[in-house]
């Protein structure tokens, strides 16, 4: 079974950009050549998008190859498949990386075991309901990626394809 999907770097500096391309081939299997854009929401970055196509479990690979490189945004979504859920990765230098499981439309399926979890921090008093059910969906990364993702309208999008 394959799945396929989509990497949005959003922002790298110049220097980080061939680390990303390597860490990216090295999950892939094969080289990447990245086509590189500035991105205006942050003047001095680049940015830079592609789909993947892979095995399920590619998309976990590729943001934990990516994870953790100071001052890199990005974000990794995979499809459903018969054999697994669709995921969507957020990463960014302040708030670190966000996981979602999600549907066939896209939507953010959230375990029971997390909800109660949040419920139970809400009741007693640690934190706002509101807040935990934001911090489930990744509001917080969203808000923080949303004029990234604005300033890439109309960036070329490479369509990358696992050779069998």
């Amino acid at each position: 079974m394959t799945t396929r999907g989509v990497l949005y770097v959003h922002s790298a500096p110049r220097a980080l950009c061939p680390h990303v391309e390597w860490a990216v081939a090295g999950v892939l299997g094969t080289r990447v050549n990245l086509d590189w854009i500035r991105q205006p929401a942050a003047p001095g970055t680049w940015r830079s998008e592609f789909s993947w196509q892979g095995e399920p479990g590619t998309a976990s690979k590729l943001a934990s190859a990516l994870r953790g490189w100071h001052l890199l945004r990005f974000e990794v979504t995979a499809e459903p498949c018969p054999t697994a859920e669709g995921e969507r990765y957020s990463c960014t230098p302040d708030l670190g990386i966000f996981h979602a499981v999600t549907g066939i439309h896209g939507d953010i399926l959230i375990p029971e075991d997390r909800l109660r979890a949040a419920l139970l921090r809400s009741r007693s008093g640690e934190t706002d309901l509101e807040a935990e059910i934001a911090k489930l969906l990744g509001k917080p990364w969203d808000d923080e990626l949303e004029p990234f993702r604005y300033a890439g309208e109309g960036a070329p999008v490479r369509w990358l394809h696992q050779v069998v």
